[in-house]
């Protein structure tokens, strides 16, 4: 026995009835099994509580922005690309859905190569081992001579590869969101750090036609995110540049007297990182509005969220 303790008595101990007690869970939300049905079967069968909620919150705003004629805005890193959405974001963007795309610099090779060859997505490991990481050749002279070309004429990187990819006919062009942005003529922009692209280390990189191609597409997204009040922005794979930039614009809006309340931001990541939590789901709706965080592979979240969106069309109401 320790000096001056004794185990405590329980006999005191206060109870309550479990009936007045407030429980975060009940029999109403729990889930059932899947047996069969339709798309809206499926969702009515998942419990009805967590990330489901938020799944089908996000579907609503989604829905009701587009009703009202506000913005949806993706802004993506490469992955959503290289686990195969291209053909997913392509017909939310052709159904008005999403209206404007804004990507790091990766996004845009990935985009190339499926354009080009049906393919992408090298193994970096084992190219890395024996010097040829990056250096496919198409991919180096194709991409940096659609920004000379683009950026030339005073066209911004995104339109620049767009432009280039429907005008050389690529074989693969139906799959590009490059390509499909210019053809819809919705905005599509590319936000650079130089050197973490292939494409840099090629000797036809200029960097001063990418550093004016970037900045002309970043001032265009703040002309973007300057009407996204009751809007709202996806931040789907991107840790780091997205998140940074989209606060930049945001910051550079409110600057110029636009107002954003009503502004929906969701991230859709594998885990949720520091940038895309604070600059995406906390900062920018300080003034009003709603973030959500929808966590996992985009290869099974995205497809999810397009189909409860266009579940939620089909039916003509939002989702509840």
């Amino acid at each position: 026995m320790h000096e001056g303790y004794r185990p405590i008595s329980l006999s005191r101990i206060k109870t309550h009835p479990l009936k007045q007690r407030k429980s975060k869970l009940r029999h109403g939300s729990l889930g059932k099994p899947f047996e069969g049905g339709d798309f809206r079967d499926f969702l009515d069968s998942l419990p009805k509580n967590l990330a489901v909620t938020d799944l089908k919150a996000v579907v609503d705003s989604i829905i009701k922005a587009r009703a009202k004629g506000r913005p949806v805005i993706l802004g993506m890193g490469a992955h959503p690309i290289k686990v195969g959405l291209s053909p997913i974001i392509i017909d939310l963007m052709r159904r008005g859905i999403i209206t404007a795309v804004a990507m790091n610099g990766a996004c845009i090779v990935h985009d190339f190569e499926l354009s080009l060859v049906g393919h992408t997505s090298e193994d970096v490991d084992s190219a890395l081992c024996r010097g040829t990481f990056g250096m496919a050749r198409e991919t180096g002279e194709g991409l940096n001579e659609a920004i000379k070309e683009g950026v030339s004429r005073g066209d911004g990187m995104g339109k620049a590869v767009g432009d280039y990819i429907i005008r050389k006919k690529l074989p693969y062009r139906r799959i590009s969101i490059l390509a499909e942005a210019s053809a819809l003529g919705i905005p599509a922009t590319v936000h650079v750090a130089i050197g973490t692209d292939i494409i840099h280390m090629h000797p036809q990189a200029d960097g001063t036609l990418i550093g004016e191609g970037s900045m002309r597409d970043f001032r265009l997204f703040v002309s973007v995110v300057s009407r996204l009040r009751g809007g709202v922005y996806i931040n789907l794979g991107s840790a780091v540049i997205m998140p940074e930039v989209f606060l930049k614009a945001v910051a550079i809006s409110k600057n110029l007297g636009n107002e954003l309340k009503g502004l929906t931001t969701v991230n859709m990541d594998f885990i949720q990182h520091y940038r895309p939590r604070v600059n995406v789901l906390k900062r920018p709706i300080l003034s009003g509005g709603k973030s959500y965080a929808l966590t996992g592979h985009h290869e099974i979240m995205f497809p999810l969220l397009s189909a409860a969106i266009l579940d939620g069309l089909r039916k003509g109401k939002r989702v509840k």
